[in-house]
Formats: C-alpha cells, sequence, structure tokens
C-alpha cells in the first residue's frame, strides 16, 4: 500500500510523462491560487489544458474521475482563469481528467479524459 501523498505524487509523475509521450508541453505542476490548486498546466496545440489527476489503488465503488465535484471544477475554472490572467495567455482552455488505478505499486491502468467538463457559467 502506498501513502496517499506518495500515491498521488507518483500518479502526477506517471501523468506527466503521458502527456509528454504524447506531445504535450507541460507549463506548471501544483500550481496553487488562494488554495485552490491544479495539478497539472499544459498545453496542446492551440488549447492550454488544466488536468486534474485522480490517482487510486485497488478496487473502488467509483472511479477515480468520478470523484471530480462541482466544487473542484469551480475551484479549478477559478484558478484557471488567475493562471491565464497572471500570464496573459489568451487561448482556449480545456479541462481534462486523468484516472491512474494502481493494481499494484509497480502495475497501473491510466485514463485519460479529454475535455471531460465544460466549465459551468456563473
Amino acid at each position: 500500500m502506498i501513502a496517499p501523498a506518495d500515491l498521488g505524487r507518483k500518479g502526477e509523475d506517471i501523468a506527466v510523462i503521458y502527456l509528454k509521450k504524447n506531445g504535450y508541453k507541460i507549463y506548471a505542476r501544483n500550481w496553487v491560487h488562494d488554495h485552490k490548486e491544479i495539478d497539472i498546466i499544459a498545453q496542446q496545440g492551440n488549447e492550454i489544458v488544466i488536468v486534474e489527476v485522480k490517482t487510486r489503488e485497488g478496487d473502488y465503488f467509483e472511479e477515480p474521475w468520478e470523484s471530480v465535484s462541482m466544487k473542484k471544477i469551480r475551484n479549478l475554472v477559478e484558478a484557471a482563469d488567475a493562471w491565464l490572467n497572471q500570464k496573459e495567455i489568451d487561448m482556449e482552455i480545456r479541462f481534462d481528467v486523468i484516472s491512474i488505478i494502481f493494481s499494484d505499486n509497480v502495475n497501473y491502468e491510466l485514463t485519460h479524459f479529454p475535455g471531460a467538463f465544460i466549465p459551468p457559467v456563473n
């Protein structure tokens, strides 16, 4: 069994390797704005991609991506807006979820959900 903090870090490391291998440019990891964190900020083509990584061990009743709540989505949107404004970037934005499920300390299944959600309009 992997400690929860180590599990999350390990999942994010795997997600970054996967994204780079698939042509994404990584801008930031664990970027925080006002206590709201974005796991990975990347670019694919002409889109900024905000990636939430959900990592689990073993069998659960829900898939990791299903634990992305409306509150988490609102926080990601707010933090992404702050990052774009801070960097003065005017590009399309997409929100992805990468789900990683470990069957043991080494073997895992990665599932990438591009465009996992559309930001809610407030």
